[in-house]
């Protein structure tokens, strides 16, 4: 199930989720938490859900189907996400993928400082998995990242707010750690790296990312292998992204269909 909001264009949040879900064998189940006005040269209007609505959502899916992952996306404000947080304990949910929609890839925050603070004190405890960007994970860790070293030392710091591990995503930076990024479960810190591929379209990676985890920890995956499988499909589906529209496209989640012909 995804908890995350709707991209008229297609590209990102719930629209980008029940692709992923799809193309990875799982059936997809949505709760929404906001609507935007959006295409690949930005967004232009976001009307939020009511905390009531939210509610009743992920109850009727919840009271009617095993639901064997979740991923969180944007939760757009204070109110949804102390209902969600609420709810995923209400129900005993495990396994929880915390997408932190709180910064943009260009560092532009999202969200207020309330809503910040309740995503940091309420939701990161309830992760399985975390996956911040520089920004983000800058946010929740309460330091800069210019490093690997620093990329490191924030995914340790984050895990101590109670995320069972950490992936701290390095696609926002644009030298050498572009692609690398860091993971910490408490035990195991290693340094993940793909191959870079060279496109400007790339809306939607970090919901397709966390999605793909959500599937495969849903597939019975351990963590971490959920992970690389999750990073090899953006890999992939970043080869087959849509220049589509007059901005930023979206990857082609579709790639296995094409590899089959």
């Amino acid at each position: 199930m995804t908890i995350a909001g709707s991209d008229s264009g297609g590209g990102a949040g719930i629209q980008a989720d029940l692709r992923t879900f799809a193309f990875h064998c799982v059936h997809g189940a949505s709760v929404l938490t906001c609507i935007t006005a959006q295409n690949t040269q930005g967004v232009t209007r976001v009307d939020a859900m009511s905390p009531e609505a939210v509610t009743a959502q992920f109850e009727a899916v919840m009271i009617d189907m095993r639901v064997g992952a979740i991923k969180t996306g944007m939760l757009l404000n204070q109110e949804i996400i102390k209902t969600v947080a609420k709810k995923l304990v209400a129900f005993g949910c495990g396994n929880v993928v915390v997408d932190p929609v709180m910064v943009s890839r260009a560092g532009a925050q999202l969200l207020d400082d309330d809503a910040v603070k309740t995503i940091r004190e309420q939701l990161i405890p309830l992760a399985a998995i975390t996956t911040p960007n520089r920004y983000e994970a800058q946010i929740l860790a309460d330091m800069e990242i210019h490093t690997l070293e620093d990329m490191q030392t924030a995914a340790q710091k984050i895990y101590k707010l109670g995320a069972r591990s950490v992936l701290v995503k390095g696609g926002g930076f644009t030298n050498e750690l572009k692609g690398i990024d860091v993971w910490f479960d408490g035990d195991r810190l290693e340094v993940l790296q793909t191959e870079v591929i060279d496109t400007p379209h790339t809306h939607g990676t970090g919901c397709t990312l966390s999605a793909a985890i959500a599937a495969n920890l849903a597939l019975g995956k351990p963590h971490f292998q959920a992970v690389q499988d999750a990073k090899n499909y953006v890999t992939e589906a970043l080869k087959y992204s849509l220049a589509i529209g007059q901005g930023q496209g979206p990857v082609g989640h579709f790639y296995p269909l094409l590899n089959r012909g």
